[in-house]
């Protein structure tokens, strides 16, 4: 009964954190429309009745706004500014830290360094993990999400030798994740033969 408790958690909790973020976007993205709906409105006069002139032209406007956002932001003087707006405002909304990583991830960003695939010891086995920090001393903060959910799980403060670094892409491991850890086998042979803390027997072959 504990497990299907934990189960039921977990998935809700994972379908949450994936939905708020796609349901904030698209009621920020309605919201938007209808603040610029009385900038397009004297234009949206002049198409035909027919043609749903000021909900298309609010939706284009609200993109080419996005754009340009989007544009400055990539120019040495946007990053600063989007760096420092970040830090005042975005950062002290929980979550938001893991969400823009986990995006910039997903992106093929080379910007970000956490979310490293690796493979973690954990008791007697080998888990999927993704590595978030290393420590002066060598060890590792590691994330270790439950299936098939991702996004939500533990995290542990590992010794280098328990942590298996793994090179594969981003995008492999949670997709093993969330397929109930079908194509596993492609993330321990990635392991290479890196050795094992285990006493008994070695699973990285």
């Amino acid at each position: 009964m504990k497990q299907i408790s934990k189960f039921l958690a977990t998935s809700i909790l994972g379908g949450v954190l994936i939905l708020a973020p796609v349901y904030l976007s698209l009621l920020l993205l309605f919201k938007a429309m209808q603040a610029v709906t009385n900038l397009v409105r004297p234009i949206a006069k002049l198409l035909p009745d027919w043609f749903p002139a000021e909900q298309a032209l609010s939706f284009f406007l609200v993109l080419l706004v996005c754009f340009l956002i989007g544009a400055a932001v990539r120019t040495p003087r946007g990053r600063a500014v989007r760096e420092q707006f970040e830090k005042s405002l975005f950062e002290r909304i929980p979550g938001y830290a893991l969400f823009r990583s986990l995006t910039q991830q997903l992106a093929g960003s080379s910007e970000e360094n956490v979310w490293k695939p690796a493979l973690a010891e954990i008791e007697e086995a080998l888990v999927p993990a993704f590595i978030i920090e290393v420590f002066d001393d060598g060890r590792f903060t590691v994330f270790v999400p439950s299936a098939p959910t991702p996004l939500s799980g533990s995290v542990y403060i590992l010794t280098p030798e328990r942590v298996h670094p793994i090179d594969v892409p981003f995008t492999h491991a949670i997709k093993s994740l969330s397929r109930w850890g079908s194509g596993s086998k492609e993330l321990v042979a990635a392991m290479g033969n890196q050795p094992c803390s285990f006493k008994n027997e070695s699973l990285s072959q």
